[in-house]
């Protein structure tokens, strides 16, 4: 169980205590090959990370001065986050890694999976309709966790530091406490009012209190454990048989074959040649990747359009609107986990294609949504409270890493005896192709659910490179606006020259097709007064909406990275020489 101490401690001393040390006789588990990065010579005066909390970074800037690289940062991070940021941080969830190591491209799918035990119905009532709320709350939302298993495959290949070493400061977070944030707060009374009477969250974070510490000492023994035994301490043994006996008590789906049998896997990463740069992000099952290339490509197309075009004014937020318009039809018919489904990525993003899908854009108006159809014909067969960083290292290397327990603090499920908050990542599926998910979403046949199916994914780490050189590593949560809100900093740094905390802090807005002629705005920037009314002038509703996203972007130019977290989440960005 979680505890919490009346005492209050400062931050300022417990980021202090972070940087101790921690016992020897460390498991190594890293093969020889992966120790090249350590006799590279250093090609930057600085490391940096963009990060979703304090914690994080100093966890970070530990691993830095200890001698590590951006994947033992990088799976550090994750670790951490997994304590100190529980709302999204995670080992009960999965995610994906975009890396560039040594100068080339790499890409980690450690998605979750649905249970061998799951169907393609198992959302729907006898009269085929969707059940409300089955596929969010409980054991019944939750899909076989991947992370442990993607951070083991990260560092195995590429880390420098020992394994024991990079979970360290995690370890020493749930054991001894951090300090609760007025935010992580908010996030849990708004949770708390989801899962009442569904879950046990209460037990493990109904005392969480800002201006407090939270201790974790259940989760400091699971996380031990991975420490000692690699992923048998979490596939298998004590914490394997815990999330079994929880399974079998609630009647839900997975088992310990289902962990047993879990495994991360290595893809190709979507490459794209986009002004003058090499863009590398995540292929399916993320539909993040192929939509994020087919925005700056499709907008690159239509530069006449666009010119002398203000920033964010009516005509700008219509044309990205008919570009978005497209890309999700695309992702609605043809994306899903590959593994199951041949997705026609290559087609996706060929500049033919996607110069004949820019020709359809209305400059004057909203197209008619329902002539907007998928371009390559219908024959071929996320709650945005996921976290991401950023990280590069003095040797050129860079992560982009997005991971998820899909809304804040998942299914609301606690693994008794563990501390582990499991996932509800199976509404990431299409409980019934053609009804929208939590995020107003449809999807078809392609993300129907299945056993040992990966569920589609926006999320879209991705990292961009200019003559071979990491430029720009970013990412951020935020379900499927993920990959809009990623494009529009992109755009706003390299089209609209924007410094870098301009572009992550400028206003952003999203449209994904259905509603339809639909304009979300976000909370810190309302689409008020004039534009308001322009916009509506031209036949779009505005919406506003709860997601912000949380963009942590780092920039290299010369030889000093510069690193950007997002104003509006709790983030810390750092250069650490």
């Amino acid at each position: 169980m979680a505890l919490v101490e009346k005492t209050k401690v400062s931050a300022a001393a417990l980021a202090l205590f972070s940087l101790c040390t921690f016992s020897t006789g460390f498991l190594e588990a890293t093969p020889a090959f992966a120790k090249d990065t350590q006799h590279r010579p250093a090609v930057l005066n600085a490391s940096a990370v963009a990060v979703a909390d304090q914690y994080a970074a100093d966890t970070a800037e530990r691993i830095f001065k200890e001698g590590g690289n951006a994947v033992d940062a990088s799976v550090a991070i994750a670790f951490s986050l997994a304590v100190t940021y529980p709302e999204a941080g995670n080992i009960g969830g999965g995610g994906f890694m975009t890396l560039y190591m040594n100068g080339k491209p790499y890409f980690l799918d450690y998605r979750e999976r649905a249970p061998l035990a799951a169907t393609r119905t198992m959302y729907l009532d006898e009269k085929g309709d969707v059940i409300p709320g089955k596929s969010l709350y409980g054991v019944d939302a939750v899909g076989v966790p991947g992370t442990v298993a993607g951070m083991w495959e990260a560092h195995k290949r590429f880390g420098k530091l020992p394994w024991k070493q990079v979970l360290a400061p995690a370890i020493e977070y749930a054991r001894n406490g951090f300090v609760v944030d007025e935010q992580l707060q908010k996030r849990r009374e708004a949770a708390q009012k989801d899962f009442a009477g569904k879950t046990n969250f209460d037990e493990y974070f109904g005392n969480l209190k800002e201006g407090e510490t939270f201790k974790q000492p259940e989760l400091a023994d699971a996380l031990t454990r991975i420490a000692n035994q690699g992923p048998k301490g979490f596939y298998e043994g004590k914490t394997a048989d815990l999330i079994a006996t929880l399974m079998q008590k609630d009647h839900g789906l997975m088992t310990k074959r289902d962990l047993r049998e879990y495994k991360a896997v290595w893809r190709q990463p979507v490459e794209a040649k986009w002004n003058g740069y090499d863009v590398i992000t995540a292929p399916p099952p993320s539909s993040g990747g192929v939509g994020l290339v087919q925005l700056l490509k499709m907008k690159a197309m239509l530069a006449p359009q666009f010119k002398d075009v203000p920033l964010n004014s009516a005509q700008y937020i219509h044309l990205i609107a008919e570009i978005e318009k497209r890309v999700f039809a695309d992702r609605a018919q043809y994306l899903g986990d590959p593994d199951f489904y041949k997705v026609p990525v290559a087609q996706l993003t060929d500049d033919a294609y996607l110069a004949k899908r820019a020709a359809e854009v209305d400059p004057d108006k909203p197209s008619d949504t329902k002539s907007v159809q998928p371009g390559l014909g219908t024959s071929m067969p996320e709650k945005a409270e996921t976290t991401h960083f950023s990280v590069v290292d003095k040797w050129g290397n860079a992560v982009s890493n997005t991971y998820t327990i899909n809304g804040y603090f998942g299914s609301g499920v606690v693994v008794p005896g563990a501390g582990i908050v499991l996932n509800d990542e199976m509404d990431d599926f299409s409980s019934k192709p053609g009804v929208p998910n939590m995020f107003g979403v449809v999807g078809s046949d392609a993300n129907a659910i299945a056993p040992k199916k990966r569920p589609l994914s926006s999320m879209s780490p991705t990292i961009l490179t200019k003559d071979g050189k990491v430029a720009l590593a970013v990412g951020t949560p935020g379900g499927s606006r993920i990959f809009t809100m990623t494009f529009q900093v992109i755009t706003n740094l390299y089209d609209f020259r924007m410094p870098l905390p301009d572009a992550v802090a400028a206003m952003r807005f999203h449209h994904q097709l259905l509603p339809p002629n639909t304009i979300f705005w976000e909370p810190t920037h309302p689409i008020t007064g004039d534009l308001a009314k322009a916009l509506e002038a031209k036949g779009y509703v505005l919406k506003g909406q709860d997601i912000s996203g949380d963009i942590q972007a780092i920039r290299v130019e010369g030889e000093t990275p510069e690193a950007v977290s997002d104003p509006r989440g709790r983030g810390v960005s750092r250069v650490i020489p």
